[in-house]
C-alpha cells in the first residue's frame, strides 16, 4: 500500500465508527442515538456500553454506500479483510482481526450459518437487498455463543417490517457493467402488535474471467487458462412475521433462501459451474413469567447446499434423484435464554444452547454428524462509572469433549466523554469435517483425523472519546493461538504450534462544512510462531488497511466517495507468493427526485486498478452501477 494513502489515512484520523455507531451528528445537523445492539452480550444494550469494539451497519448506510455484496459493504472497517476467488458471486473468505475464515462466527437473524463441511460463512450468497442491518463484535466471543468465535461474531439482521401501521411497498433495479442486472420487490407493514416483511430479489452478471492467463503453467489459481467470463446468477426470497402482546410476550419468525448459480474457469476434475445454496429458518418466543426475569426460546435449522457440473454434465447434485457428487450440511440449533434484573444496572444471563451438525454427501466421510452442549452465565454490572462484565461457558462436543471458556471485561467512563476499556477473553474452534475427513484428490492426503482443536487467548486494551460533532477510538489487542490449523503448500491441513496475532485499530468520525467524514485503520501482525514456518505472515492478510468514507447532502442530492487501501500480503504460509498492496476509489451520487423514489450512481474503482487478493485470481476492474429505488422510509 502506497505510503501517502496511509498518510493520508492517518491524516484523517483513520478508521471511523459510522457516525450512526458512536451518536454524532448526522450529515442534517441532529444528533444521532447510539444504537441499541444484541450481539456483545446477547442482551440489549446501547454501543457505548458494549465493553468491546463494535460497529453497526443500518439499512441508511446500506442505501448511501450502494454496495453489490456483503463484503463490497464491509470492506476496510475495523480488523475487516476479505479475499475473494474472481468477481461476484466468487468464493470470498473473511479473515477478522487477522483469525482465520473459520474462526468467525456470523449469525442470520440469530441462527448460524455456513457450511459444517468447509467451516465457512458463504458472505457471497447474502444478498444485500435483504439486510436491515449488520453488527460486528470484535475479540473473542466463545463464552457467549461456544466454538468459532475466535476473531468474533457478525450477525446479519434481514428486513422487517414496520410497526407503525400501514403498508410499505419497495422496489430496486439495477443495471451495471458486464451486464449486471438486479431487481427487488417487497412489502412490509404492520401495526402496534404486528408485523411482516415479504420481499423477492436476484441478480445477474456476465461477470469476469475469475483467472488471470497463465494460471496453469504457474500451477496456481484455477490451475486452468481459459480467457471466458464467469456468470453469476442469484435468487433470493425472505420473509418474516411477529407479533407483541400486550403483557409484553413476543413470537417472531424469519426466512431466508438464496441461490447462487456461478460459472468458472474450471476442468473435468473440478467442473466449471457450481449451484449454493443458503437455507435460514427460525423462530423465537420470549416473555417474563415475572417482572425481574425474562426468557427467551429460539429454535431453528440452516442448510447449504452445493452442487457441481462441467460443461452441463452434472457431477451430482442436493436433489434426491441423483444419488452422487452433493454435498449438504445442516444445522438444528436451539436455545434457552434467561435474563435476571439482580438490581438496577445490575443483569445476570443464563441459558443453554444446543446444535446438531449432520453432513449428507457423496463422498466417504467417516463421521456425518456431531452434536455440541453448551451452557453459559455472564454478569453486567455498572458501578458509578464503572461498568464490569463477565461470562463463562462450557461446551461438550460429541467428537473433541469438554472445553471451558471465559471472559473478563472492564469499563470506566471519565468526564467529557472519555473512556478507557480492557477484557480478556479465551475461545476455541474445533476442526471441521473436511479438515477431519475428506478423501485423498488423487492420492493425495487432503485431510487429517488428527487434528486437534484450536484454542485462543486474547487481551485488548481501549480507548475512545465521544464529544458534540466528533469521535474517536483507538484499540490495542493481541491474541495466541494454539493448535491452529493451516494448509501447507500441498493443502494438507496441520496444527502449527502457535500464532500470534497482534493489532491497533484507530478510528475517526466528524462533520467538516457539511461532509461526513468517516476513517478507518487497521494495522496487524498474524504471525505463525510454531513450526517450520515460524515468523511467516499467515495467508491473505495484510499487514495494513485503511478506509476514508466522505460523505455531503446538498438538498435532494448526496455525494460521496470511499478511499481504500491495502498493504501486501502472501498467498501461502510459506510466503513464496506475495500479493502486492493496492488502493480503489469509489464515487457515489443519489438524487431524491420523487418522493419515496430516488436514482443512484456508483463508480466503483475508479482509476481501474489491477490487483489481486487470492493468488492468480482476478479482481473487478473499474465498474459502474445505476439504480433506481423506490422506498417510502428511505428518505
Amino acid at each position: 500500500m502506497k505510503k501517502s494513502l496511509l498518510a493520508a489515512a492517518l491524516l484523517s484520523c483513520t478508521m471511523a465508527a459510522h457516525a450512526a455507531d458512536q451518536g454524532v451528528r448526522g450529515q442534517d445537523g441532529s444528533r444521532v442515538l447510539d444504537p441499541v445492539i444484541v450481539t456483545a452480550t446477547r442482551t440489549t444494550i446501547t454501543v457505548n456500553d458494549a465493553l468491546s469494539s463494535v460497529t453497526v451497519i443500518t439499512r441508511a448506510d446500506i442505501e448511501r454506500l450502494q454496495p453489490v455484496s456483503v463484503a463490497d459493504l464491509l470492506r476496510g472497517l475495523p480488523g475487516v479483510t476479505f479475499a475473494q476467488s474472481g468477481g461476484l458471486g466468487a468464493q470470498t473468505s473473511l479473515f477478522l482481526r487477522g483469525t482465520n475464515s473459520t474462526q468467525t462466527l456470523v449469525l442470520l437473524d440469530g441462527m448460524r450459518i455456513g457450511s459444517a463441511t468447509a467451516g465457512l460463512a458463504s458472505l457471497e450468497q447474502i444478498p444485500v437487498d435483504q439486510i436491515e442491518r449488520i453488527e460486528i463484535v470484535r475479540g473473542p466471543r466463545s463464552s457467549l455463543y461456544g466454538a468459532d468465535a475466535i476473531g468474533g461474531v457478525i450477525q446479519i439482521f434481514t428486513r422487517h417490517g414496520y410497526r407503525h401501521g400501514g403498508v410499505a411497498p419497495s422496489l430496486s433495479i439495477t443495471a451495471g457493467s458486464h451486464g449486471l442486472f438486479g431487481s427487488e420487490a417487497g412489502v412490509a407493514g404492520g401495526d402496534q402488535h404486528a408485523w411482516y416483511n415479504l420481499s423477492l430479489g436476484g441478480q445477474y452478471t456476465s461477470g469476469i474471467p475469475a483467472c488471470r492467463m497463465g494460471a496453469a503453467e504457474a500451477g496456481a489459481g484455477c490451475f486452468v487458462d481459459d480467457p471466458r467470463p464467469d456468470a453469476f446468477r442469484n435468487w433470493n426470497g425472505a420473509a418474516n412475521a411477529g407479533y407483541r402482546w400486550d403483557n409484553g410476550t413476543e413470537l417472531a419468525v424469519d426466512w431466508l433462501r438464496s441461490k447462487n448459480d456461478i460459472g468458472y474457469t474450471g476442468s473435468p476434475y473440478g467442473g466449471n459451474r457450481a449451484i449454493n445454496e443458503q437455507r435460514v429458518a427460525s423462530a423465537r418466543l420470549s416473555f417474563s413469567p415475572l417482572d425481574a426475569w425474562q426468557v427467551t426460546v429460539t429454535a431453528g435449522q440452516t442448510r447449504d447446499l452445493s452442487d457441481t457440473s462441467y460443461q452441463g454434465t452434472y457431477y451430482g447434485t442436493y436433489y434426491p434423484r441423483t444419488p452422487t457428487g452433493y454435498t449438504n450440511s445442516r444445522r438444528n440449533q436451539g436455545s434457552w435464554q434467561n435474563d435476571i434484573s439482580l438490581a438496577s444496572n445490575q443483569l445476570l444471563t443464563v441459558g443453554v444452547d444446543y446444535q446438531q451438525e449432520q453432513v449428507n454427501s457423496s463422498t466417504a466421510y467417516l463421521a456425518t454428524s456431531r452434536d455440541d452442549l453448551g451452557g453459559y452465565a455472564q454478569y453486567q454490572g455498572s458501578f458509578g462509572h464503572n461498568e464490569v462484565q463477565f461470562s463463562l461457558r462450557r461446551d461438550r462436543n460429541q467428537q473433541f469433549g469438554d472445553h471451558t471458556t471465559g471472559a473478563l471485561a472492564w469499563g470506566y467512563h471519565f468526564d467529557h466523554g472519555l473512556r478507557l476499556m480492557a477484557s480478556y477473553g479465551t475461545a476455541f474452534h474445533a476442526p471441521t469435517f473436511n479438515d477431519l475427513y475428506y478423501p485423498p484428490f488423487y492420492g493425495i492426503a487432503s485431510a487429517n483425523p488428527d487434528l486437534k482443536p484450536e484454542t485462543s487467548r486474547s487481551a485488548e486494551l481501549g480507548l475512545a472519546q465521544q464529544l458534540d460533532g466528533w469521535h474517536w477510538a483507538l484499540n490495542a489487542y493481541q491474541t495466541r493461538i494454539d493448535q491452529l490449523i493451516t494448509l501447507d503448500s500441498h493443502y494438507y491441513p496441520k496444527n502449527i504450534n502457535k500464532a500470534r496475532i497482534r493489532g491497533l485499530e484507530a478510528q475517526l468520525g466528524t462533520t467538516v462544512e457539511g461532509w461526513r467524514v468517516q476513517s478507518y485503520l487497521t494495522l496487524q501482525q498474524p504471525l505463525s510462531r510454531g513450526g517450520v514456518d515460524r515468523g511467516h505472515w499467515l495467508p491473505r492478510r495484510p499487514e495494513r488497511t485503511a478506509r476514508i468514507d466522505l460523505d455531503r447532502r446538498f438538498g435532494e442530492i448526496g455525494l460521496g466517495g470511499t478511499l481504500y487501501a491495502a498493504g501486501h500480503s502472501y498467498d501461502d504460509l510459506a510466503n513464496r507468493h506475495r500479493l502486492g498492496g493496492y488502493s480503489t476509489v469509489a464515487f457515489r451520487a443519489s438524487y431524491h427526485f420523487a418522493p419515496a423514489w430516488q436514482v443512484q450512481a456508483r463508480l466503483s474503482n475508479a482509476f481501474d486498478h489491477r490487483y489481486e487478493t487470492a493468488y492468480y485470481y482476478n479482481q473487478l476492474g473499474r465498474t459502474w452501477y445505476l439504480t433506481l429505488r423506490y422506498s417510502p422510509a428511505s428518505k
